[in-house]
């Protein structure tokens, strides 16, 4: 059976994913912070007969993200698919204009490296059979500089969608496939919004493999 590992699950987005991929016969790898959080997911997914494992880690410490994923292949396999979208609301950035060096480092921890540390995991394994699949996600501010808060946000965001779509470039000719999921709306705020809507782009990255940027967005959102 193929797997897909979530980096950044939670009950909203990740989940969708999470749920989309696991009906198509995908076993699926949970991945964040918190153990306990994940394994109600993974019985969750366990109900709608999906094969779920949580794997506790934190993107900010690549060596316990890269241990994970270790974790992940020896439980499930190689994985097939890497999907990285850490969120966490709690985790706010500074303005442009106040922005210093460490507050942009924290971002870069938190959006690029550990997007970073989980491909150097799982890469060569994709590498050496010739397949697999790297999605990464970013809100609006990876493709359109917003002001406030989001001013550091958007310069790792924008970093983690640079990394992203040069990989595809590097990546293309080995049977590798790369795309990032720019999301411009706030999920789960109106119609079209909906988690399991936004899911269908990573199904659609995944089976068409034929866009390197997919941006969500509906009249009204974020742009």
């Amino acid at each position: 059976m193929p797997v897909i590992a979530v980096i950044g699950a939670g009950p909203g987005l990740g989940l969708s994913i999470a749920r989309r991929f696991g009906r198509e016969g995908f076993q699926v790898a949970l991945v964040s912070r918190t153990q306990d959080k994940l394994d109600a997911l993974a019985a969750q997914l366990a109900e709608e007969g999906i094969e779920a494992a949580g794997f506790a880690a934190d993107v900010t410490r690549p060596d316990s993200l890269q241990s994970a994923l270790a974790a992940v292949a020896d439980r499930f396999g190689a994985v097939d698919v890497l999907e990285y979208s850490p969120a966490d609301p709690t985790f706010t950035g500074a303005a442009a204009v106040d922005a210093t060096a460490q507050d942009l480092h924290k971002q870069l921890d938190y959006y690029l490296y550990g997007a970073v540390a989980a491909v150097r995991q799982v890469l060569p394994a994709m590498l050496e059979r010739g397949s697999g699949t790297l999605l990464f996600s970013t809100g609006a501010s990876s493709v359109r500089p917003f002001g406030g808060a989001f001013g550091s946000i958007g310069v790792a965001a924008a970093a983690l969608r640079n990394y992203a779509m040069a990989l595809g470039i590097d990546l293309a000719e080995h049977g590798v496939h790369t795309a990032h999921v720019a999301i411009g709306v706030f999920i789960g705020s109106g119609p079209g919004t909906e988690p399991e809507t936004i899911a269908e782009h990573y199904w659609d990255a995944y089976t068409k493999r034929d866009q390197a940027e997919i941006v969500h967005t509906v009249p009204g959102g974020i742009w």
